[in-house]
């Protein structure tokens, strides 16, 4: 979509227009009206995903009597998969179509995913045949329909998840200071309705999985899914639709990336103004974002020295190629950061992967009962991470970001990397209170002499009620944090791209989490020895296995610790279309600290 430069009062400054390209007045679209269309849809996907994802080992072991290790890898492997696909989408939509269209087409493959599943656990000739509660193995034919239908929702994902939201943040303007400064808090309430999704996932939909039917409860969001898609369409008059300026976002990496290498043998001249960059006028009338130099990997600086600087230092025929701009260069560097950043979320996004496979089948064992008879459903815990999260959310962003934004002067309160170490370290506190619990539960175990796998240990499951609830406070900070770290650290037009790296962290640390399962099970129960993640949980050490995350999740803060101190924030300027004026936008540095990446 092109959207050509205006500037009638009124209007929107930063260029975005309608789904035709026409320019849109800023009191009729956008903002948080538009944001109501879009909600709906974050809260019934993430309902289905967490429907789905709460229950799935569950339904492995007792439907299609899968074993432990291979009911976790399959849900660590499904779940991966709806955290990367995002990756294809996202490019789809920088690169090509953008984000409305992309996410009109991924929602209805989605959808059409949800229908399969349900169809795959309600008719009677595409699920195991079960009488007196027992179940038959499924054959290859229905394994095979319910596998194409998780997958399918996989690919549907790729492209709604890494648009939904990036689409909601454009709905501001950030040349408006009110706007400005409205999406400053729109993470945090948008993943506060993707929240409200998951508490009913897990404290409804699971409850009717085990106890109504699995049909019914894979139908609802189904049904929900629907109809929030009716109410997204609803809303188009609202919503402003960001311009692509350029054609292949990924493209200017490459180009970096090679002038860099070409120019290898050039000088760095002492003072960075001397490196090629385009007039300002040039960002006034394209509309694109100047980005200015920082001291972080440095020897892609070279990828913009002057042709004839180029050659005088050495370079030789190869390096007479056009250099590049400052911004192009420093828009590589955001994306190395990124990924160094990315690198350290892997194994807290592992320890995130527990809560769907060991916590659940470690509450399997424990005694749910409460009150007369009602047993709560171990998937059900899950509930508990997102009522700390909906607890925590309007906490943080109403109290927490006021009173540190009166002591830091920083907008948000505190820095993105301080958000994310703080929800880092918290989580780094959850595995120390999964390793103590554990070593209680096998206390429990050795004391009544508990050794089969149907044996209820006669330990409450509340037990594991404080590692979900600080799960849901690490979140606040960690999850949301890292949301709005990649988009707001993203360069301008690879925006969706860049918020696959939240999505994709996630989708590794559960391929990660699959990896380590698998590894973990071979190695310990090898000739007949005693499997730490073992079938009966109650004769396998579970706790060794929780004591080995606790270890690499310390060594990982470590790393953060440094990477973070180290990193350079985004620096750019906006040349108002408007009123000519540029003001540079810059984030607080995290810790106190001049250096940059080593080259």
């Amino acid at each position: 979509m092109e959207i050509k430069g205006f500037t009638q009062e009124g209007y929107t400054q930063d260029g975005s227009g309608d789904l035709r390209g026409r320019p849109v007045l800023a009191s009729r679209t956008g903002k948080w009206k538009a944001c109501a269309f879009l909600v709906g849809y974050e809260a019934f996907e993430r309902m289905a995903f967490y429907g789905i994802a709460s229950n799935l080992v569950n339904y492995l072991t007792t439907q299609l009597h899968e074993n432990t290790v291979t009911s976790v890898r399959n849900v660590n492997n499904w779940a991966g998969s709806v955290w990367m696909t995002p990756i294809l989408g996202a490019y789809i939509a920088d690169s090509y179509v953008g984000r409305f269209w992309t996410f009109t087409v991924s929602s209805l493959i989605y959808v059409l995913g949800m229908v399969l599943l349900t169809m795959a656990v309600s008719i009677r000739s595409l699920k195991p045949t079960c009488a007196k509660g027992i179940c038959n193995k499924a054959s290859t034919s229905q394994i095979a329909f319910f596998y194409s239908s998780l997958y399918i929702i996989a690919v549907g994902a790729g492209g709604t998840k890494p648009n939904i939201s990036t689409f909601g943040a454009d709905q501001f303007d950030d040349f408006n200071p009110h706007e400005k400064e409205l999406k400053d808090s729109f993470f945090n309430w948008w993943m506060f309705s993707s929240f409200l999704g998951a508490l009913f996932a897990t404290l409804g939909l699971v409850y009717i999985q085990e106890n109504v039917g699995w049909g019914l409860g894979y139908g609802i969001p189904t049904v929900g899914l629907l109809l929030s898609l009716f109410i997204f369409y609803l809303g188009t008059p609202n919503y402003r639709h960001k311009c692509r300026r350029t054609k292949s976002p990924a493209r200017g990496l490459v180009q970096v990336l090679t002038t860099a290498l070409a120019n290898r043998k050039s000088k760095l001249p002492s003072d960075p103004l001397q490196l090629y960059e385009l007039e300002p006028h040039h960002y006034v009338i394209t509309g694109k974002r100047r980005v200015h130099h920082t001291p972080a990997f440095r020897f892609l600086d070279k990828a913009a020295v002057k042709v004839a600087d180029a050659n005088a230092g050495g370079g030789g025929p190869s390096s007479r190629r056009p250099p590049c701009t400052v911004t192009q260069v420093e828009e590589t560097k955001l994306v190395l950061g990124m990924v160094l950043i990315w690198l350290v979320t892997l194994i807290p996004s592992t320890i995130g992967a527990q809560v769907n496979t060991l916590f659940v089948k470690q509450g399997t064992t424990l005694d749910r009962s409460i009150g007369h008879g009602f047993q709560i459903p171990a998937a059900s815990l899950g509930s508990f991470v997102t009522l700390s999260m909906l607890i925590s959310v309007p906490m943080y962003d109403r109290y927490f970001v006021p009173f540190m934004r009166r002591r830091t002067g920083n907008p948000r309160g505190i820095t993105l990397l301080q958000r994310l170490g703080i929800g880092f370290a918290i989580q780094s506190a959850v595995t120390v209170i999964a390793y103590v619990v554990e070593l209680r539960r096998m206390h429990v175990i050795k004391k009544y002499g508990i050794s089969s796998a149907k044996e209820v240990v006669p330990m409450t499951i509340l037990w594991l009620l404080p590692q979900y609830v600080l799960l849901g406070i690490a979140d606040v900070f960690h999850a949301i944090g890292l949301l709005e770290f990649f988009y707001d650290q993203s360069p301008e037009d690879m925006q969706s791209l860049g918020t696959t790296f939240f999505t994709s962290g996630i989708g590794v640390g559960n391929f990660l989490n699959s990896f380590l399962v698998t590894v973990v099970d071979n190695i310990t129960g090898k000739d007949g020895s005693r499997s730490w993640i073992g079938n009966n949980l109650n004769d396998s050490h579970l706790d060794y296995y929780y004591g080995f995350l606790l270890v690499i999740t310390t060594i990982n803060l470590g790393l953060f610790v440094w990477i973070s101190s180290r990193y350079e924030y985004k620096m750019e300027t906006i040349e108002a279309t408007q009123s000519k004026v540029s003001c540079v936008q810059m984030e607080t540095r995290s810790l106190d600290n001049s250096l940059g990446l080593p080259a």
